[in-house]
């Protein structure tokens, strides 16, 4: 199985340098405030200046490209890899990986709403953890629609409604969500880029008192990543189904024996108070992201691709499929088989391997397994997530 990057630094990796303030624990006088504050504001002004540098050549590589179509024509996601990837490797603190990737990337996403802000189609309402990720991946200058369902937000993308659009396809604790994987079957749509994000559920309500509840409205994946929670808690509250964990708050506002399951930006959106979190059975709980666009994008180097395969009925089928994989050592991350459309007790495969489709030896084994009569269609290869 592949690994994820090590972003690491070795042992021999140079150390910040500590901050003068740290002369009064040795005994040494204080720094003076007013010069601190001083330093500060030149350094201020000194990354202002060069965030405005920034922006004015990045709109030069707009004019070196020419006048295009619309804002998605000017998003190159390999390239924006490839930066966040050097932030990374060029950080010594004291700020953590994440807090300077998060930084990057919304200076990245302000100086390409100069063109246009990118479109996002995303499950809504405003609140739930898709619009989270599509600010984690896309940043806050992007403009995200808010559809009412996955289905939507292919439909959205497809039509070139959206510029892009982010769906869950799988969460660490529950494995995947299968309306993702069959939009897929019949879908132009490539994918382009993927997101994980830690997910922490809270337990939501317009009195904040877990006495009154006695209904509680979430996804149903939000359910199955708190049921033990819930049996020792509320056993006896019922359970309502909804699209999302946002429209679950939207709902939970109405009353003061209503509850959701949601995170704390849903509260924020809705006005509900917190009354526990997280409640998540799993610490580690993660989802995974997909962005999907519509249109292939170069390598990035360091790159997954996500195939369907579509087998004849034959013996030895699958091993077709995966033995030129394994041959030229390239690394599966998931295979995950789904009814094929159209054709009874017939599937279809789908596969994520390390690589891109055109770059070897990815490239070499997919010609392989093609010839072999076997449907194999690329739909996306994309930069792995960064943190």
């Amino acid at each position: 199985m592949a690994k994820k990057n090590d972003t690491r630094k070795p042992a021999t990796a140079k150390k910040p340098a500590k901050p003068q303030v740290d002369a009064a624990v040795k005994g040494e006088p204080k720094p003076d405030l007013g010069a601190v504050r001083e330093q500060i504001d030149g350094i201020d002004r000194r990354i202002q200046e060069l965030i405005a540098e920034r922006a004015q050549w990045a709109h030069q590589v707009g004019k070196a490209k020419g006048k295009l179509a619309a804002a998605v024509d000017y998003y190159r996601p390999e390239r924006e890899a490839q930066v966040l990837r050097k932030v990374v490797d060029r950080n010594d603190g004291p700020l953590s990986d994440e807090v300077l990737v998060r930084l990057f990337r919304e200076v990245m996403s302000a100086c390409l709403a100069q063109q246009e802000p990118l479109k996002i189609g995303y499950l809504g309402p405003e609140g739930t953890f898709s619009q989270q990720a599509v600010h984690k991946h896309f940043g806050h200058s992007a403009h995200g629609l808010p559809l009412a369902s996955i289905e939507e937000v292919f439909q959205e993308v497809a039509a070139g409604n959206a510029d892009f659009g982010v769906v869950p396809v799988e969460n660490s604790g529950q494995g995947t969500i299968q309306v993702t994987l069959d939009l897929f079957l019949t879908s132009p749509l490539r994918i382009c880029g993927e997101v994980e994000l830690r997910v922490h559920q809270h337990l939501l309500s317009r009195s904040g008192r877990i006495e009154d509840i006695e209904r509680i409205y979430a996804h149903p994946q939000a359910f199955a990543q708190t049921g033990g929670w819930l049996r020792t808690h509320l056993p006896k509250a019922e359970k309502i189904p909804v699209s999302s964990n946002a429209e679950g708050a939207r709902r939970a506002r109405n009353a003061d024996d209503a509850a959701a399951i949601a995170g704390e930006s849903a509260g924020h959106v809705y006005g509900l108070k917190k009354i526990a979190g997280p409640i998540e059975d799993r610490s580690d709980n993660t989802t995974r992201f997909l962005v999907l666009g519509r249109e292939s994008f170069p390598p990035s180097g360091h790159d997954r691709t996500s195939l369907l395969v579509f087998i004849r009925d034959r013996p030895g089928a699958l091993y077709g499929v995966l033995e030129p994989l394994a041959r030229r050592g390239i690394s599966m991350n998931r295979i995950e088989s789904r009814p094929a459309h159209g054709h009874l007790w017939q599937y279809a495969f789908f596969i994520d391997v390390a690589g891109h489709r055109d770059e070897s030896p990815l490239k070499d084994a997919l010609d392989e397994i093609a010839s072999q009569g076997d449907e194999v269609r690329v739909l996306g290869s994309y930069p792995v997530a960064i943190l």
